[in-house]
């Protein structure tokens, strides 16, 4: 099998769908299936198996780029490759080109959908996009054999907003990264924790992740177990300054972390705090579980299927300070709660393995190959099909 991915971000940005290639491409490595990836030029070098074009920055959203494909090389590329399927991983300019290239030649395509842009829209005042928004998503995933989806809450939501021909595509988690083996005491003892009990928030910091519900609640925490309780903050984005600003003064801003740095920020702290409710899957629950720690999320998107609450960790209702006040402090009055939790966490996130995750996906493209076998024998049976 022959497989085209056509994607606008890819390392060395980090986010989900980076994150996700990394993984495909290397289960495609070692498994010796035949790829190429058509990502956007960040001045970096690449192997063989990647094709870079010239990008700008997406300013509503910095994770994407808005790359300007050369189309005669991708056609010349493409030619010479013959992929048996176009994986397209997001929704832009490399989205759209691969999608072409796919509908052109009769090769099947495959989208993904991995970002709730819509309701972004909420956070910036620009509701009066969101239709837009959702129109272009249906016009573009609707072109496709299959549309996948990284829970069963956003397959909801596209079906909701008439995409059809969706699967599932979920995420895993690589436990030998994330592990509690990785708490650092010498680590806590330099950001200045030690025995304080630590909430930690790791992602993209924007408006757009609920951190203004974050700095509520925690403030409140604040005044009532003062030193006893601190926050730490990984991450960057444009909302860090505000944080700066609005946080209690003792709070720590590690700045973006990644590989084993980020793997000891985990397992270095004690509850795992994720105040957004617009997350497709949720990828930072996974590794605080996998990393040891008790979590809070809220009962929205991805997150509500990662959480069982009361087994692997607590939930509360999207936007709600109080439970989200509630949950903190249970967490924080409770070490045994806290315990069975994180216990629960660990053994969730020891199921979710990137080799399984990517096994399914393998026998999705599978299906896909299969059906359009089928759909060519059919119209060249009734005379409908040329190659």
């Amino acid at each position: 099998m022959k497989i085209a991915i056509f994607t606008d971000t890819y390392s060395p940005q980090i986010n989900g769908v980076t994150n996700t290639l990394g993984r495909m491409s290397d289960y495609f490595s070692e498994n010796e299936i035949q790829y190429k990836i058509f990502a956007p030029k960040y001045e970096v070098d690449d192997d063989l198996e990647t094709e870079r074009f010239y990008s700008l920055k997406f300013h509503f959203y910095p994770d994407c780029r808005i790359a300007l494909p050369n189309i005669f090389r991708i056609n010349q590329t493409l030619s010479d490759f013959k992929p048996d399927l176009i994986h397209l991983m997001t929704e832009f300019n490399m989205g759209l080109t691969g999608m072409r290239y796919g509908l052109k030649n009769n090769i099947p395509t495959i989208s993904n959908y991995t970002t709730n842009f819509s309701q972004y829209t909420d956070y910036y005042g620009l509701d009066f996009l969101k239709q837009g928004i959702w129109d272009y998503m249906k016009w573009f995933h609707n072109q496709n054999c299959l549309t996948l989806c990284p829970s069963a809450e956003a397959r909801k939501l596209l079906e909701q907003n008439d995409i059809c021909k969706t699967a599932i595509f979920s995420r895993g988690i690589d436990s030998s990264t994330f592990h509690p083996s990785k708490r650092n005491s010498a680590l806590r003892s330099t950001l200045g924790t030690g025995e304080k009990t630590v909430f930690l928030y790791v992602g993209r910091v924007s408006y757009e992740k609920d951190l203004d519900l974050l700095i509520d609640s925690y403030s409140h925490m604040k005044e009532k177990y003062g030193s006893k309780a601190v926050l730490m903050i990984t991450g960057d984005g444009p909302y860090l300054q505000k944080l700066r600003q609005l946080l209690p003064g003792d709070t720590v801003f590690t700045g973006f972390k990644t590989g084993n740095e980020l793997a000891e920020l985990y397992a270095s702290a004690d509850i795992f705090v994720c105040p957004s409710s617009t997350e497709t899957f949720g990828n930072v629950i996974l590794e605080a579980m996998a990393s040891g720690l008790a979590v809070i999320g809220a009962d929205a998107g991805g997150v509500k299927e990662i959480i069982t609450h009361g087994k692997n960790g607590l939930k509360f209702t999207a936007r709600n300070r109080e439970e989200l006040i509630f949950c903190m402090s249970e967490l924080m009055e409770n070490i045994d709660l806290r315990r069975r939790l994180a216990q629960g966490g660990i053994s969730h996130a020891a199921s979710q393995s990137w080799k399984m995750i990517i096994g399914g996906l393998m026998r999705i493209y599978e299906k896909v190959l299969e059906d359009r076998g089928l759909e060519k024998a059919l119209l060249s049976k009734q005379g409908k099909f040329s190659a």
